[in-house]
């Protein structure tokens, strides 16, 4: 039997992170899911922390890859659950009854199951929300806004997730999530309690401006050129208000 959820965790060397999202799948109150760990060949002590967590659903495959997305796609592949959560190392389950909340959802069986975030340190103390909320209705011009729901916070039924395009290095999920949106009969609000524990550190903060590029123009392949440059300028005073706040640029 096929379980409800499929959490996919990708992970490289992440010995320093990976505890915290093992606990809050060891927590939740719903066992309806399987676990699967795609590794991309760790040196560190990632795969004996995994492998000691006491998650019986819990499958691992650890090999080189070419990347977050491609292991993500491997993860895709890999799948058995009627939804696919991607839950990256470093980030959790914002609370114990997540998974069972977004089973009860899951019973009118809509594509999407999406929620909010909230943002934690390495301490894991909730430092604030994500600047962009989540919206009460999410279709595809949703994402016009910029990454207005979190790709963790983005559960979507396995038959209608797509691979990830692999020529996008650092917003392939962006564009991934559109793709979604534009085959999704219906999406589900989780509501204003966060589903997820955002660490406040990742790729796309690192690398801020050519992730910004990157999204401009997924934004030209899906809304089209004068759209995408529309809704860009209308960041210029989201972007001046976060910099003068002195907040720093976050997924």
């Amino acid at each position: 039997m096929e379980p409800l959820f499929s959490i996919i965790t990708v992970t490289w060397n992440a010995a320093s992170v990976i505890v915290p999202t093992l606990e809050s799948v060891q927590r939740q109150t719903s066992t309806d899911y399987e676990m699967l760990i795609i590794d991309g060949a760790s040196t560190d002590d990632t795969l004996n922390l995994v492998r000691g967590a006491s998650i019986s659903s819990m499958r691992v495959f650890s090999e080189p890859d070419r990347g977050l997305y491609d292991a993500m796609n491997k993860g895709i592949k890999l799948a058995r659950g009627r939804y696919i959560i991607f839950l990256n190392a470093g980030d959790a389950f914002a609370s114990d009854t997540v998974l069972a909340r977004l089973a009860q959802l899951a019973a009118g069986n809509p594509g999407v199951i999406y929620g909010q975030t909230q943002l934690v340190d390495q301490s894991r103390e909730v430092v604030g929300e994500r600047h962009l909320t989540a919206p009460k209705r999410l279709g595809v011009d949703s994402f016009l806004r910029g990454m207005v729901v979190c790709h963790q916070a983005f559960v979507v039924r396995r038959d209608l997730a797509p691979e990830y395009d692999l020529n996008y290095r650092l917003s392939a999920d962006y564009d991934w999530c559109i793709r979604v949106l534009k085959k999704s009969p219906a999406n589900a609000y989780a509501g204003r309690v966060p589903i997820i524990s955002y660490l406040a550190d990742g790729m796309t903060t690192r690398h801020h401006r050519a992730s910004l590029w990157e999204r401009y123009q997924i934004m030209c392949r899906h809304y089209g050129a004068v759209r995408a440059t529309l809704a860009h300028l209308s960041f210029i005073p989201r972007f001046l208000k976060r910099r003068l706040g002195g907040s720093a640029n976050r997924q």
